[in-house]
């Protein structure tokens, strides 16, 4: 009986245990799942539907990829509103952040007559310590400002080339400022006169690289112009200037008004320069021109505030004495007038003079009367230094009543005579006449000058020089839109071939080689691309291949006719250009060609103030563009 009792009871506490665990585990499980529902509500209200939530016991496991940071954080934060924060388990990953983006590469350059500065930020690969060497061997004595900065980014398409042709830039300017970025440069300088800027325009924009975008503001200040000179001359020919300068665009409208009503004729040209000698220089101008057209005819020169007035030969004594008392009286002060009216020469008696001639060829002949032995033999050597010893005839004489002066007006005429390409030069005892042609525009204006100064006031003079182009060697040279006219002239009469399936040129086409590299060589470094086409026969990268090595052919026997061709680069393009059908015989005959291309810089705004400008304290002052043009000449593929 006691068994029995002992049984029950140890079978009631089995069943007891057995109900506790079985009720452990259902609460363990309602416990699981309640977390797990209200820890994905609360992030479902979030928006946070990313996350994946996991109960495991009292755990809550957070997974998934957070979309930054903070969002993980807030995760955590709306489970932990949910169950205890401890029993929160982040295993959560965030999204890989995006890669920083590469910062903008630029660069200013800044040189003057204090030194040079370099500011801006470069890529790693372009090398720091060469350009600066390169800036400081720009720079020489001069000191050099180091402010640039390096990153760690691939260099942008076009940088190279940017950074490059501006040190190339800044070697020819000694007072710019550049702007480097990639595929762009703008620069503004200054030069000293208008001859230099338009020779630093072209030699720029024949520099750059192909597909550089250039942007030139380069300025020229007024000339210093000493003696300050002007000159005109009113007689049977017309009305005309030898020079004329003023100070002012008002002062030139002003003087070139006067000249029209004293009969000037066509377009008149006056230079705006500085060295003005008084501000009343155009009212001063325009009295004298006023005066001159009164008498009716003679010559008018101003050197500085030295005015001479020469009346022509045959002038009624009262008419001129009139005028030049008016014009005295009426005169600015500072100028002083000489006043002169030439004596009537009996044409029967000999002339007192001196002759240089100087031919087309170059041949210089010196004739007529010099005063001494020790003038002749200065006159002579002065010729052959200034003409070539080789190329002067002397046949002159003495004679003892020349005026004392003539030594200096016979080395004054020499010395015009030297600025001519052709002519004479005479001196008598009442004026010296410069006659003949020149390639040079200011060649009137020069001389006028050297007379002027080295004759003195009162002494009269008389310039017949006529500016030819033909003559000027900078204008006689032809543009490189007019090279390609020439070129394209050539390949309408004429056809370079090759041998079938070869970039190898054909015998027969030589000679159309050679007509092409004469008239290159004539054209400087203009910058050109030798292009290279074919029709679409054959498979295209063998065509994109012959295309070039045909290009390269042409390029190759320029070279070979000792063209500079450095400034050209063949292409080819293969079949991808068409100008014809390629179905017919005629469409491809057409296709198989080269063209030649003349390549310019694209045009681009000036870029504004810069941190190189603040720090240097300067800045300078159009942009300049060209269009690209092309001829075209046919081959046999």
């Amino acid at each position: 009986m006691r068994l029995s009792s002992l049984a029950l009871i140890v079978a009631t506490f089995a069943v007891a245990a057995v109900l506790s665990l079985v009720a452990a585990n259902l609460s363990v499980k309602l416990i699981e799942e309640s977390s797990e529902i209200g820890v994905r509500d609360a992030l479902d209200d979030r928006g946070m539907t990313w996350a994946e939530v996991q109960a495991d016991g009292l755990q809550v496991t957070l997974a998934g990829i957070a979309p930054t940071e903070a969002v993980r954080f807030a995760a955590l934060s709306a489970a932990g509103s949910i169950v205890d924060a401890a029993r929160v388990i982040d295993d959560m990953q965030v999204e890989a952040a995006a890669a920083i983006a590469p910062p903008r590469f630029s660069a200013e350059i800044l040189r003057n007559d204090a030194g040079l500065s370099i500011i801006g930020l470069m890529p790693a690969s372009s090398d720091r310590d060469e350009v600066l060497d390169r800036v400081r061997a720009i720079s020489g004595d001069l000191p050099v400002t180091d402010l640039i900065e390096v990153a760690d980014y691939p260099a942008p398409d076009g940088w190279e080339d940017a950074l490059g042709f501006s040190l190339t830039a800044m070697e020819r300017l000694p007072r710019a400022k550049v702007s480097v970025s990639a595929g762009r440069v703008a620069i503004r300088a200054i030069t000293d006169s208008g001859e230099e800027k338009a020779r630093l325009e072209s030699q720029l924009n024949r520099a750059a690289p192909p597909g550089l975008r250039v942007s030139l503001d380069v300025a020229a200040p007024r000339p210093v112009i000493t003696p300050f000179t002007l000159r005109l001359v009113k007689d049977d020919a017309g009305t005309r200037f030898d020079a004329c300068s003023a100070d002012t665009n008002a002062t030139r409208t002003r003087i070139l008004n006067a000249a029209f009503a004293a009969g000037l004729t066509g377009p008149g040209t006056c230079t705006v320069g500085m060295g003005v000698p008084s501000p009343n220089w155009g009212a001063a101008v325009e009295q004298a021109i006023g005066a001159l057209n009164e008498l009716g005819a003679g010559t008018v020169t101003f050197s500085d505030a030295d005015i001479t007035l020469v009346a022509a030969e045959g002038t009624p004594q009262g008419d001129f004495d009139r005028v030049v008392g008016e014009l005295e009286n009426s005169l600015p002060q500072v100028f002083a007038l000489y006043a002169k009216l030439p004596e009537t020469v009996d044409p029967d008696q000999g002339p007192s003079e001196f002759v240089a001639t100087l031919s087309p060829e170059g041949l210089v002949q010196l004739r007529g009367r010099l005063s001494d032995e020790n003038l002749r033999n200065v006159a002579d050597s002065y010729a052959r230094a200034a003409f070539g010893s080789d190329r002067v005839y002397t046949a002159t004489r003495l004679v003892d009543d020349l005026p004392s002066n003539w030594p200096v007006r016979v080395l004054t005429g020499l010395e015009a005579l030297s600025q001519l390409s052709n002519g004479a030069v005479t001196v008598s005892p009442d004026t010296v006449i410069v006659s003949g042609n020149t390639g040079d525009p200011k060649a009137s204006t020069n001389i006028a000058s050297l007379l002027a100064s080295k004759l003195g006031e009162a002494e009269e003079f008389d310039i017949r020089v006529t500016y030819q182009e033909k003559l000027d060697p900078v204008a006689a040279l032809p543009t490189p839109d007019e090279c390609e006219a020439e070129i394209s002239d050539i390949l309408a009469t004429s056809k370079i071939t090759f041998e079938p399936s070869s970039a190898t040129i054909d015998a027969s086409a030589l000679g159309t080689m050679d007509d092409i590299a004469d008239i290159l060589r004539q054209c400087g470094d203009i910058r050109l691309e030798i292009q290279g086409h074919t029709d679409s026969q054959g498979r295209e990268e063998m065509n994109l291949n012959l295309s070039q090595a045909r290009a390269q052919s042409v390029l190759n026997e320029l070279r070979a006719r000792r063209v500079l061709t450095s400034t050209y680069t063949a292409k080819g393009y293969g079949e991808a250009d068409p100008i014809a059908d390629n179905d017919s015989d005629e469409g491809r005959e057409a296709n198989r060609r080269i063209e030649f291309r003349l390549i310019r810089p694209k045009p681009s705004a000036p870029e504004g103030e810069t941190t190189l400008e603040t720090i240097a304290g300067t800045s300078d002052t159009e942009a300049q563009s060209e269009t690209a043009t092309e001829g075209t000449e046919d081959e046999q593929n």
